[in-house]
């Protein structure tokens, strides 16, 4: 029998770590579930990889994944067909066969399987803990234990519609500064390769001396032409060394605060980040979670550790007694108006409408911050691109220039 690693969630919301034996990861997941710990990240331990490997499956490393897609529409067809009074098994069914997503159909099989057996839909999602994050089995536990599964369903597709229009928004407003940094870069090379050696040839016949400059140029071109293939290694070991980092756990927080002290998109990734924190207690507090468990599972889904960490610390001081505003306080990364909201709701008990009207006011900025990113970061873009074509044309311009003015006296 193979043995799983596993990492997951305690009834108090602190990680909890180890192995454990079982015939498959779902099987591992259900007996978590069973001993209350929710599951967020169930593998095959690094001993047992190759024997898990040989089964029936085979070896398969191309082997497609459930996307973000694949739940997103999920939520949305489950919802539809369960407010049509269609039963689960069959609606299941359904989705399994017009899924084009062979991964997704297993795991559908598998939720069915799971169901058949006498399972909650909550436990089964919650064997596969790579498709499902735990803010969405416990949304769908808080929908079977209410009875407003339908309901829960539809507002868990609109937040990760939500979480889908953010990524999309970051990643299209960085397209073009990404598209001028890298041409930028392959320019300098290009130069440093073809171009400034044969300027150096012909300035070595002057026969004088060259400019600070003009040396300056040659000498890094002579650098790069030399040791290119150190600098190609050393910058693909620089890659895999910083993903090696970030992976760790301490490497992540450090880079996910990093990555808030950033100019210009440092403050665009905390606003979409607390848009992300903020939509998701709305939503947990308006289907009836537990403030607690509120707090607990919204850390998981922020997809920032640094903020993540923030939001655990206020769920550890509510756990202590004190007021939502003051942990908010205490965080640190909350504006002053947001804070006032949090107020206000606290004391009418409509935190979750203010929650959402928080997280309506971050989106909105968050929209209009990447609509001029591109007029923020352009100005930028062109005083690096001058001041490096300054440098070029004083380092080839000025050992010619010298040599015209030699020429005009003789």
């Amino acid at each position: 029998m193979p043995s799983f690693a596993y990492r997951g969630r305690n009834g108090a919301g602190e990680i909890v770590q180890g192995s454990m034996d079982g015939a498959t990861a779902g099987a591992v997941a259900d007996q978590l579930v069973g001993s209350g710990v929710t599951p967020v990240e169930i593998k095959v331990a690094e001993g047992a990889a190759e024997k898990a490997g040989t089964g029936t499956g085979g070896i398969q490393l191309f082997r497609q994944k459930v996307e973000h897609m694949d739940v997103l529409l999920f939520s949305r067809q489950i919802h539809t067909l369960l407010r049509s009074g269609v039963p689960i098994m069959r609606a299941l069914a359904g989705l399994q066969e017009s899924s084009n997503n062979p991964a997704m159909k297993e795991v559908l099989q598998d939720v069915r399987e799971s169901l058949d057996s006498g399972r909650e839909l909550s436990l089964s999602l919650a064997r596969h803990p790579k498709a499902f994050s735990p803010f969405y089995l416990s949304m769908v536990r808080v929908g079977e234990m209410t009875g407003r599964l339908e309901e829960v369903f539809i507002r868990l597709f609109d937040h990760l519609a939500f979480e889908r229009f953010m990524k999309d928004q970051v990643k299209s407003a960085l397209r073009y500064p990404s598209f001028v940094v890298a041409s930028m870069v392959i320019a300098v090379v290009i130069v440093n390769i073809f171009v400034i050696p044969a300027f150096a040839r012909v300035f070595k016949g002057f026969g004088a001396e060259l400019p600070l400059m003009t040396r300056m140029l040659i000498g890094f071109s002579d650098f790069m032409l030399n040791w290119w293939p150190a600098l190609l290694l050393g910058g693909v070991g620089a890659v895999f060394a910083f993903n090696a980092w970030r992976r760790t756990r301490r490497g992540r927080y450090d880079w996910d605060r990093l990555k808030l002290k950033i100019p210009i998109a440092g403050k665009i990734v905390r606003k979409a980040t607390l848009a992300r924190f903020a939509a998701s207690f709305a939503l947990a507090s308006r289907s009836g979670v537990p403030i607690i468990q509120a707090l607990t599972n919204v850390a998981e889904t922020v997809d920032n550790a640094y903020i993540a960490d923030k939001v655990e610390k206020m769920r550890d001081g509510v756990e202590r007694g004190e007021s939502i505003l003051r942990t908010s306080i205490a965080a640190g990364v909350f504006t002053p108006v947001v804070l006032q909201m949090i107020a206000v709701g606290e004391e009418s008990g409509a935190l979750d409408d203010m929650m959402k009207e928080v997280s309506d006011m971050y989106q909105s900025e968050v929209e209009y911050e990447l609509k001029t990113l591109a007029q923020q970061i352009e100005p930028i873009l062109i005083i690096a691109l001058g001041i490096m074509v300054l440098i070029l044309a004083l380092g080839i311009f000025l050992p010619l220039w010298d040599l015209g003015k030699v020429t005009m006296k003789k």
